[in-house]
């Protein structure tokens, strides 16, 4: 049955039919417009995340106070020199049983030295004792690592800011980190929102 006779038999004005038209066309363009700015919108957020940032969730409590178990990280994926104080995810091999990244601050870089005074928990690098304001306590817990360490070019020598309880590079188990294995420095939390010292 055509249009015009269905109108007829059922008495709708012609107008009224056409008005009905207007609208299915209008609430369909309204629905592919939603539709194409999710999809571009995803596209974007994919983009974005496989080439500029990625998220990375913290697994365990060696960063405490600065970041804690379970916050979720946006990561530089283009910061491919590392400077010291920075928190940087690692994703280098090593002893451990976590097989994850591994979240670190780096406390020295190619080139300089580093030693710690385990009795004071003082941390010097180049001979100078750094400031470390984000540290929940001294440094008193020691590894099979000696010091002082001069660190290769190339290398980064990182601690958990949790220093009693990080497994870090004062441990072979972890060593010092291959700058190629630095997935990126650590821009902002996401989870819960907020930026990191």
């Amino acid at each position: 049955m055509k249009i015009t006779e269905y109108n007829k038999k059922y008495n709708i004005p012609a107008e009224q039919s056409v008005n009905t038209k207007e609208k299915k066309n209008k609430a369909a363009e309204a629905m592919f417009d939603w539709i194409t700015s999710v999809v571009i919108a995803v596209v974007f957020l994919c983009v974005v995340f496989t080439f500029f940032v990625r998220p990375v969730k913290v697994d365990g409590d060696s960063m405490l106070p600065t970041l804690q178990d379970k916050n979720w990280l946006v990561v530089s994926a283009f910061d491919s020199n590392p400077e010291q104080g920075e928190i940087v995810i690692v994703t280098q091999p090593n002893k451990t049983s976590t097989g994850g990244p591994v979240v670190k601050r780096v406390i020295a870089v190619g080139g300089q030295v580093i030693d710690i005074d385990f009795k004071s928990g003082t941390v010097y690098v180049d001979g100078k004792e750094i400031d470390e304001p984000y540290i929940l306590e001294k440094t008193y817990r020691s590894f099979d690592v000696q010091f002082p360490l001069t660190v290769p070019e190339g290398y980064l020598f990182v601690m958990g800011d949790n220093r009693n309880d990080s497994l870090d590079s004062r441990s072979s188990r972890i060593g010092l980190i291959d700058e190629r294995y630095v997935l990126g420095s650590c821009l902002f939390r996401i989870y819960p929102f907020g930026g990191v010292d």
